[in-house]
């Protein structure tokens, strides 16, 4: 059986833990001032110089004065870093913030996603990892201020760029614009999210000092009413802060709106002349803010893993403070995109995203210290009136032992004991189907199944990648590239099954409003359309995995029908610990910790491993969960494989090495985190 383990991260120890002493924070209402900055000539930043005066007297805010920015009365450079929560278990919330402001950053800025929020039409989730609320004032508490990024489309490699897809179930949706049907649905979110918002506003006594609004709106650019619809919705809730938006060079001229300040995203130097002349040329003598510096890049499946080199980092973020710019640092931290939330590009080809959202950024994915954060530490610091605080020790990682699954049940026992199918006539995409209170399936996989008499050439325009079974022997995958299959001869009726994986909708272009996942349009068979469909619904969440209890697993004591679903036991002794894990021989599927979707794994690259937070694991026995997507991985399977009848172990020797699904030490000399493809 191919191995599964978790490999230990190499790590960069700097200093003591911080420690910070805080004043009471009420759950609305702050006594803490973040740590703001008084601009010298140098210019030299005084962390201590925004006191208490400042907090009894919070009128003006954050606000343009001619090229620079004020906060009060006092001068003011916005030094920021990107974390968003719902890529970061909250556990390491205060870790992740700790590391920012021991930077020499003095702001946080987030992303708010709206598909996460309301997942269904008209059902707000902002509990645990998704309480917004509780981390704007966790960075309070640490110092920060905080410039809010709420959308609703947000980009930021998220599934759709943050939209729920729900929205995609009217036929005539065209997003990010006035069309009435997504107004409605906007302003029936904004009710909700800026009641939990408005009272953490700077004036309401919070750390906000900005809201932006939209998101690259210039590079879209569909709707010249929508942007002031956007700036309105917000001020008509209570938005209060100084308003700005963000694009990058391209779409700067188009995403300019009156009353709003124009900030720009970018990468190069090389930018930078041309950036200060179109920001010039666009609103005059402003302040000027680089909103994304980006620090990395994001990775694609089947793609490079993409490094920015420090040195180049640093250089740049000191020209464009040198230039005058308040900057924010794109992403400081990235996390991971747990789940399926990850999006995806598509211009000449489809390309999504892998589930890490590492970035290259400045902390690594699970919070590891890196060359950047050292030198841009560095550079923070110098122009600081006061020592920057200790850098936090890093959060211990390990290696654990090797897991043997014990347990399987193919997917086609499963469909027994899930939801009942949706009968149809005619296939149904995933968004459409009559599920979820009516907001259809959002994300993983969905399963076709209708009955065929004859062979031929089976035809389909699936998303985003479709395997293709009579009953359950495996004929080949369909995808964007390959549209048809020829069907071999049958006898009598066969069931004819097409299990449709959504890899992600794209997030940033022009063609979001074509993002519908499944089965798109009928399925041919020489020509003729097929009827009469069962669809069941494969979401891979918690609800999905707590359908899968005790009595429906089987010992593992034979060659497996793929797909299926593998169960293992991972034995914890004592305090949990950050690990990784790695599928070795799998080719693709997704892992599951405690019913936690870790994500996908594929090994076409560039991500090789998949980030374990050990605040996810428990002090005993942890189930961990594979789901191998299909029989493309039988050739890397030794016929018959056998498997060890126990739950977790070490790795044994009396099991040939290929047939083990395992745990075990990371040697870095040897394995590694990324392979570029």
């Amino acid at each position: 059986m191919p191995k599964w383990s978790v490999r230990r991260r190499p790590s960069l120890l700097l200093g003591a833990v911080l420690l910070i002493v805080c004043l009471p924070v009420l759950r609305r209402y702050l006594h803490r001032q973040p740590g703001g900055c008084d601009l010298e000539v140098t210019p030299r930043l005084d962390w201590s110089g925004l006191g208490a005066s400042l907090w009894r007297r919070r009128h003006l805010g954050l606000r343009a004065d001619g090229q620079n920015f004020k906060l009060e009365n006092s001068a003011f450079w916005i030094f920021g870093g990107s974390v968003h929560y719902f890529r970061v278990p909250r556990a390491y919330w205060r870790d992740r913030l700790l590391k920012l402001r021991a930077c020499g950053l003095n702001t946080l800025t987030t992303y708010v996603p709206w598909n996460l929020h309301e997942p269904e039409r008209g059902t707000f989730d902002f509990s645990g990892n998704l309480d917004l609320e509780a981390f704007i004032l966790l960075a309070a508490e640490v110092g920060l201020w905080v410039i809010l990024r709420p959308g609703p489309y947000i980009c930021s490699e998220v599934d759709l760029g943050g939209l729920p897809s729900w929205l995609l179930r009217d036929p005539d949706m065209r997003l990010r614009t006035t069309y009435k049907g997504f107004t409605e649905a906007v302003d029936l979110y904004f009710d909700h999210l800026m009641l939990r918002v408005v009272p953490l506003q700077y004036k309401h006594g919070g750390p906000i000092i900005a809201v932006q609004v939209e998101n690259e709106y210039g590079s879209y650019n569909k709707d010249p009413a929508y942007m002031p619809y956007i700036k309105k919705a917000l001020q008509d809730r209570g938005i209060a802060e100084l308003l700005l938006t963000s694009d990058n060079q391209g779409g700067l001229k188009s995403g300019v709106l009156d009353g709003v300040l124009a900030t720009i995203n970018l990468q190069s130097q090389s930018e930078l002349q041309l950036f200060t002349t179109i920001l010039l040329g666009a609103q005059g003598s402003q302040p000027k803010m680089v909103m994304e510096y980006w620090t990395g890049w994001f990775d694609s499946w089947g793609g490079p893993h993409y490094i920015l080199d420090s040195s180049e980092v640093l250089n740049t973020v000191s020209a464009i403070v040198k230039a005058g710019s308040s900057i924010n640092l794109y992403m400081f931290h990235g996390g991971t995109n747990f789940g399926f939330i990850g999006g995806a590009m598509h211009f000449q080809d489809y390309k999504p995203d892998v589930t890490s959202y590492d970035y290259d950024a400045v902390l690594t994915e699970a919070g590891d210290y890196t060359a950047k954060y050292t030198k841009l530490r560095e550079f923070f610091g110098s122009m600081a009136g006061a020592p920057l605080p200790v850098p936090p020790d890093l959060l211990p990682k390990t290696a654990y032992d090797p897991v043997t699954p014990a347990f399987y049940v193919s997917l086609w026992d499963a469909l027994n004991f899930l939801e009942l199918p949706v009968t149809s006539e005619h296939p149904v995409n995933m968004e459409n189907l009559p599920i979820n209170g009516g907001s259809g399936q959002s994300f993983g996989y969905t399963l076709y199944e209708t009955t065929i008499t004859a062979s031929g050439v089976l035809t389909a325009l699936v998303r985003d990648r479709g395997q293709v079974f009579l009953n359950t022997f495996f004929l080949g995958t369909l995808d964007y590239k390959k549209k048809t299959i020829v069907i071999p001869t049958v006898q009598g009726f066969t069931t004819l099954r097409i299990l449709v994986e959504n890899c992600g909708r794209v997030n940033y272009g022009d063609n979001i409003d074509q993002q519908r996942k499944g089965i798109i349009g009928n399925v041919y068979l020489n020509d003729s359309p097929l009827k009469k469909f069962k669809i069941y619904s494969l979401e891979m969440d918690r609800s999905f995995l707590q359908r899968f209890t005790a009595d429906k697993w089987k010992p593992l004591t034979e060659e497996p029908m793929f797909p299926a679903f593998f169960l293992g036991a991972l034995s914890v002794l004592d305090s949990p610990y950050d690990t990784f894990v790695k599928l070795e021989g799998w080719e693709k599927g997704v892992v599951f910790i405690n019913n936690q979707n870790l994500g996908r794994y594929w090994n076409i690259g560039p991500q090789e491993t998949l980030y374990l937070p050990g605040a996810w694991l428990d002090v005993g026995l942890n189930k961990v969960g594979a789901c191998p997507l299909g029989p493309l991985l039988s050739p890397a399977l030794p016929a018959p494989p056998r498997f060890p009848g126990g739950l977790g172990g070490r790795e044994r020797t009396d099991v040939p090495p290929g047939d083990r699904l395992a745990i075990s030490p990371r040697s870095s000399s040897l394995k590694r985190r990324w392979h570029n493809g």
